[in-house]
């Protein structure tokens, strides 16, 4: 079976662009979670791993290497794992395949793909340092101020606030706290709170 990974990591991004060869796949599984989460532990790589496990996977395609992760080692721990089993993981953007047609390891390809995770990881890493940066600049003019402490809000209007509706909507789904912080963009103790409310 010919498998189509596709992720993207807030719930306003669209999976058009990764979806473009779709219909060359058997089956498409789709993840809506931070590249900074292991592989393993999003939900549609739980899914991946289980057809893996079946023996039903015999090529894993995934758009670009950031699609896969935004960590170097996570990234070099997965393509290990499908490495093992001899399992070809296909880079469409990039035009690169882990393994070779005889099933061996393409050590070209793995030098390209470790340039390209180190690549993402530092991308990722400037993404966080400019919205820091934006955060203090914000403090210094006196813009970014947050919450008074002491200050109560009243929790039908805490609750009706759009982005807090949408956790109410991905907690009912069943989505652990840590992907619903990444996939909305609140803080985990804003989540704890709308749990201690429902």
């Amino acid at each position: 079976m010919k498998v189509l990974y596709v992720r993207i990591s807030s719930l306003d991004q669209k999976t058009d662009r990764q979806r473009v060869q779709e219909s060359e796949f058997n089956l498409v599984i789709e993840d809506k979670v931070s590249g900074s989460v292991p592989f393993f532990e999003r939900q549609g790589g739980k899914m991946v791993l289980d057809l893996v496990e079946k023996g039903e996977i015999e090529e894993l395609s995934v758009f670009q290497i950031d699609r896969l992760g935004r960590d170097v080692r996570d990234i070099v721990n997965t393509i290990h794992f499908f490495t093992e089993r001899q399992i070809c993981i296909s880079f469409i953007s990039q035009g690169l395949k882990t393994l070779n047609p005889d099933k061996t390891e393409n050590s070209i390809s793995k030098m390209v793909i470790n340039i390209l995770g180190i690549v993402s990881e530092i991308e990722r890493t400037q993404i966080l340092e400019r919205q820091r940066q934006g955060i203090d600049l914000a403090k210094s003019k006196g813009v970014y101020k947050g919450r008074k402490t002491g200050t109560q809000e009243d929790t039908l209007k805490f609750l009706s606030k759009p982005k807090n509706k949408k956790v109410i909507e991905l907690l009912r789904k069943g989505y652990k706290s840590s992907d619903i912080s990444t996939l909305v963009g609140v803080h985990i103790n804003t989540i704890t709170k709308i749990k201690k409310v429902l």
